[in-house]
């Protein structure tokens, strides 16, 4: 995703600060939306590993484009951290007016994946 794609989400979300430890995104439970953080470091843990993300990273992008719109990982901040928060209506909303986000949001969960 680029600055602008960013810009567009944060736009479109609701901010929010997460205490360290709180999990955000629990493994198996149906994806109601996306974070987009802003600030802090957030530690996913998938059954194939472990991977910190810090600013400018989106998570919870796999469930909404999956096809049972399960989440596919735990994610919890590892230490305080600010996200703005994009509910499913909206990321969807905002990829059918842009067919060239959708992709690169597609691509995002496919680097996630390595």
């Amino acid at each position: 995703m680029n600055a602008d794609d960013l810009r567009t989400l944060q736009a479109n979300g609701t901010e929010s600060s997460v205490a360290a430890g709180q999990v955000l995104i629990e493994l198996g439970q149906y994806g109601a939306g996306l974070y987009v953080i802003l600030e802090g470091t957030v530690v996913v843990e998938a059954p194939d590993g472990t991977r910190e993300f810090g600013p400018d990273t989106i998570v919870g992008e796999r469930a909404l484009l999956s096809a049972d719109g399960r989440r596919t990982a735990r994610v919890r901040a590892k230490t305080d951290v600010r996200v703005v928060a994009v509910d499913r209506m909206d990321v969807e909303r905002i990829c059918a007016g842009d067919a060239a986000f959708a992709r690169r949001l597609a691509d995002t969960g496919e680097e996630h994946l390595t």
